[in-house]
This record gives structure tokens, sequence and C-alpha cells, in this order.
């Protein structure tokens, strides 16, 4: 067993699956002190709570020492975001089950018990995320993630629960557990072993749908993911990179289009592609038309290293070989043209309308 779980004796007494809660921070003390003390409240017996610091300057660390000093520690030599911050430290974690947690997540009571137990029957299911509502009006469900992720034919993210910007109010329409195509990073349940076989999140995206490129990759090696709204978890949200900042739209921008690439057939993404990047071109023109121009320069930016990266890349194989998962989650029309032009604005109306 790991030296990390050694601290805490009654892990190795437990006949539960472990489960390993890694906090990865950056600057994040005030998260920290607001939210952790949900998380310390866990009553999941086999459960090890970590925190994995990504080289913060704040006083997290000091804080971390004089008021938490039985949480375990990992830190990371620099920043280095969301994707390689997690690879970096979960090498040196075991435990059955890695739960990645944001910084700004309130968790409920009770909440690591029923994903688990959803886990332990079907060992088909490599990873899974609670309900995730919005911190600031908790019954609304969260941007990043709300009841599960899906994905369209042309690559666009969206949730049960969440259409582009619009967040439904939860009246427990999506209650089910259901497959879904992404588990949200922010509150990502995941088998250990199936991490670390799919060599985990792909480091170059730094950070923004990592977690959408590796629960595609473990699909496609056979594996599911699942929602559990049984579990509940209330998320702040764009507490690193806040929307419009240029940074984001680069790294949404240029991620997109990579895991596109890397994750369709060669003749979907002889023609996807393309066309994703016309629906680019034209986001780009509307909020030009709009007098929004922060867009152009990040977008531009985005595309260019999304080319130099197609000409100069080294293959690598993600998933082991042998099998072809059929991704579920997949919603097999545009969900831009049923948002702008039919104008429905969620979940249900999309995936019960397809004309």
């Amino acid at each position: 067993m790991h030296p990390l779980f050694l601290k805490n004796n009654s892990l190795a007494l437990s006949q539960s699956p472990t489960v390993a809660v890694v906090i990865l921070n950056w600057n994040g003390k005030r998260f920290l002190e607001k939210f952790l003390p949900y998380v310390m409240q866990t009553t999941y017996a086999a459960t090890k709570i970590i925190v994995a610091d990504n080289a913060s300057t704040d006083d997290s660390v000091a804080f971390l020492n004089q008021y938490y000093p039985s949480v375990a520690q990992i830190h990371n030599r620099s920043n280095e975001g969301f994707a390689k911050g997690y690879n970096t430290a979960l090498k040196q974690v075991e435990a059955k089950y890695y739960v990645l947690l944001n910084s700004d997540v309130e968790v409920t009571p009770g909440w690591i018990e029923p994903v688990i137990e959803l886990m332990e029957k079907d060992s088909s299911i490599a990873a899974c995320q609670p309900k995730i509502l919005s911190y600031s009006n908790k019954t609304t469900f969260e941007y990043a993630g709300a009841a599960g992720g899906w994905i369209d034919a042309y690559g666009y993210a969206f949730c049960r629960g969440r259409l582009f910007n619009d967040c439904e109010e939860d009246k427990g329409q999506y209650d089910t557990a259901e497959p879904i195509f992404w588990a949200s990073g922010c509150a990502l349940f995941i088998r250990s072993a199936i991490y670390h076989a799919v060599n985990g999140m792909d480091e170059l995206f730094f950070a923004h749908q990592e977690e959408i490129d590796m629960c595609w990759r473990i699909q496609l090696a056979g594996y599911k993911i699942m929602a559990c709204p049984a579990s509940v978890v209330y998320h702040v949200g764009g507490g690193t990179l806040p929307q419009g900042n240029p940074r984001k739209i680069f790294l949404n921008y240029r991620n997109n289009l990579i895991m596109m690439y890397k994750n369709y057939p060669f003749f979907e993404r002889l023609w996807k592609i393309p066309f994703r990047l016309i629906l680019d071109g034209i986001s780009v023109i509307e909020k030009l038309s709009s007098g929004d121009t922060s867009y152009l320069p990040p977008v531009l930016k985005a595309h260019w290293s999304f080319y130099k990266w197609v000409f100069s890349r080294k293959q690598k194989q993600y998933f082991p070989s042998g099998k072809t998962g059929v991704p579920q989650g997949v919603y097999k029309d545009s969900i831009v043209w049923q948002y702008f032009a039919k104008g429905r604005k969620k979940f249900s109306e999309i995936i019960d309308n397809k004309a």
C-alpha cells in the first residue's frame, strides 16, 4: 500500500474499496478555508483526503499545515495545469478509486457512498460524476457538468441540465443514473487502474476539456461513463479562469479541435473538423457583430496552434488495443442548430425533439 495510506490505519482495516479524494490546488486558500471542512466530514470509511498543490504562491500550504495537519499533501514543482497536475499527483496515490475534486466544490453528506455503490455493482463503469448544482443558486444546475455531459455530432459538449450558457432549474428531471459521454472534472470519480491504463489526461490540454477527451478514450476502450444523481455537490465555477478570459477561450477552442482529431475515425474527421472550423469562424463573426472583439485573437491563435499540432504531433497509444467501444451520450445532430435556430434551451427539448 502507498505510504500516503499507511498514515491512516483504519483504511487498511476497512473492507470498503479505498477512495482517494484528491484536491488539486493552485492559490486556492480561500476555497480550502471555505470548502475543505465539508470534505473532512465525509462519512465514507475508506477515504483518504489529499491536497495536491500546484506550486501555489499564496499561503495555501501554510494554512493546511496549521489547520489540517492530518490532510496528506503532494507538492508539484510548478503550476502544471489541471491535466499534468493531476497526472503527476496521482502517480503518487494508491487507491481503488480516485475522486478528482475541485477546491471550489461543497460536498454534501453521503456524497461518496452512492457513487461507489453504483460502480462496485458494474465493473464496466470506469468513471462517474455526481449531480452538480450551482453554489450560488442551489436549485440550479451548474455549468461544469450539471447532471452529466453529452456531446453532439460536431464535437460540441453540453449537459443534462445545461445547454451553452443556459442552466436549468433542478426539478428532479434528471435524477436517474444513466450512461453519459463525459463526467465533469470538478467532481470526477474514476477507477485508478483505468486512469493509468489510458495514461490519464492529455497534458497538452493544460486545462479545459481534458476530462472530456479522457472519457472519450475510455469509452473507445470499451468502458462506461455514468452520472449518479443520488450524490450531490455544489460548484462555484470559474475560480481559476473566468468566462471571457482570452486564455480560457484559446484553450477551449484549441483543445476541442485536438480532441476531435484524436478520437474521431479518419473519415469522420476529414469532414467534421473543417465544418467545425467554419462554425468557429461563424461564432467569432457573431461576437464581432455585437461589438465584442475579444474572441478573434484567441480563436485565431487556437486554430494556428491546432494546425501546428497536427503537422508536428507524435503518435501515442492512448488506450489498450483490442477493444472498440461505442460511446454513449452522443447526440447525432447539431446542438448549435437546435439551440440557436430552433430555440430549444433545455436538454429534454433537444433529446425528445430531433426534427
